[in-house]
């Protein structure tokens, strides 16, 4: 995939209209990586003129913060946000709702002012917009689809219509399960939790969350958040649900079913 870095734009004099922000998750986990292509191919599509900062960027910081390494989030932050005002970069769009928290409401403090933008909302721009067109019928046509909230996008940020909006121009039937919107369950893996030994417990969060899914009697699980895909992934292979049931981000789901010119 050819993906522009801000560097080369700017080398010609430009800054992108948007800014791609990967994260360490989009960037190194092997089943996030899909997600990154999928939006990749959705900005190639809607003709976005995008970039990312490639080896310039570093991790927001997020899961040092959460476990209570202030100083190394500092460090990662002030030197993030010494690259993007460098750049003069504006606006970010970014698939992962912990960057996504971190950019827009803890940046500010240490300089940093974007205006950030979490691609579900962006998808749901974009759709709004006109610029995407999703098929009829398509892959989901008549499947059930049940959208786990993550904690960040959810009750941190108040995001819960853009996503739904999104799965709704499907031709599928989206089905809610008992505890969502505000009143979500975590998958288990937020505030750091996803780099650390469990506690003791008598139930796994991710395996809890995982059968509210899946008694939705939903074939897809979609989430928005690249944490939340792992651990309700792990869910249903410990359910030994894998081979019926498949958990997607929501930019994999727009990228299967949006009209293209090819």
């Amino acid at each position: 995939m050819q993906v522009p870095t801000v560097a080369e734009i700017f080398a010609n004099g430009e800054i992108p209209e948007i800014l791609f922000w990967v994260g360490c998750a989009g960037s190194f986990d092997q089943r996030a990586q899909k997600i990154t292509k999928a939006f990749v191919k959705i900005l190639d599509a809607t003709k976005t003129k995008y970039a990312i900062l490639g080896k310039e960027e570093m991790c927001t910081g997020d899961p040092a913060r959460r476990a209570g390494n202030e100083f190394l989030f500092q460090m990662m932050a002030w030197q993030n946000i010494q690259v993007l005002n460098g750049y003069g970069i504006k606006k970010i769009v970014t698939a992962c709702p912990h960057c996504f928290n971190t950019l827009k409401n803890e940046y500010p403090e240490l300089g940093g002012h974007y205006e950030v933008i979490h691609h579900t909302a962006f998808l749901q721009q974009l759709i709004d917009e006109g610029r995407i067109t999703i098929k009829e019928g398509g892959s989901f046509k008549g499947k059930k689809i049940t959208y786990h909230d993550s904690c960040y996008l959810g009750r941190a940020n108040n995001i819960y219509e853009a996503p739904r909006k999104v799965l709704e121009k499907l031709d599928a039937e989206l089905v809610e399960m008992k505890r969502c919107r505000s009143k979500g369950l975590c998958c288990g893996a937020g505030g750091a939790q996803m780099f650390k030994e469990e506690e003791k417990g008598d139930q796994r969060i991710n395996t809890e969350r995982t059968r509210e899914a899946l008694e939705t009697g939903a074939a897809y699980i979609a989430a928005a958040c690249p944490f939340c895909n792992t651990m309700i992934t792990d869910g249903v292979k410990n359910a030994e649900q894998e081979n019926t049931i498949k958990v997607l981000d929501i930019a994999e789901i727009v990228a299967e079913s949006m009209e293209t010119d090819d």
